[in-house]
């Protein structure tokens, strides 16, 4: 009887783990045949290792307009965001760091932000992103409320942060 309850207490504790979705994976990609984050990912693991060199460059280097940034930082906390990037992509290496920055000039809290890497096939491994419908990266899609106020995709129309106070402006 005691062993059964010492391996049903193990069962317990172990559970949790065995579903936990480990953030900041590194895999190899199959079809690019290198190492690209997949799944969850965290600030840290954007600003260190292999991919800090595009990130932390293009956070540095970026200067937003202080004028737009005061617009955004109005209603900025009243959302939900979701980055979905490539490590691999152009775009993303490009646009990823530029976005963190203007999301910290605005003074958003972090707690509210997801960020999924994904791979060339534009799946992120165990992570379901299907219910966001992502044809290009990166996406950038705000939420307000639970529901989808906008999204940036690829590329910005004007700027980051002008596209970004263009979907804000829709929030009451």
């Amino acid at each position: 009887m005691k062993k059964l309850f010492i391996a049903g207490l193990m069962l317990i504790f172990a559970l949790p783990g065995a579903f936990a979705q480990k953030s900041n994976k590194v895999v190899m990609d199959p079809i690019l045949h290198r190492d690209v984050m997949v799944g969850t990912c965290t600030r840290n693991g954007l600003e260190n290792g292999i991919f800090g060199q595009w990130f932390n460059a293009e956070y540095k280097n970026y200067h937003p307009d202080a004028t737009l940034i005061k617009t955004i930082a109005k209603t900025i906390n009243k959302t939900n965001i979701t980055i979905v990037f490539g490590s691999w992509c152009g775009d993303s290496k490009m646009q990823v760091g530029r976005f963190f920055k203007i999301l910290d000039k605005a003074g958003f809290d972090e707690s509210h932000l997801k960020t999924i890497a994904v791979f060339r096939s534009l799946k992120a491994g165990d992570t379901d992103i299907s219910g966001l419908h992502i044809r290009r990266i990166p996406t950038f899609i705000v939420y307000y409320q639970g529901k989808e106020t906008g999204r940036i995709v690829e590329s910005p129309r004007v700027s980051l942060e002008a596209d970004l106070a263009a979907i804000l402006k829709k929030i009451k």
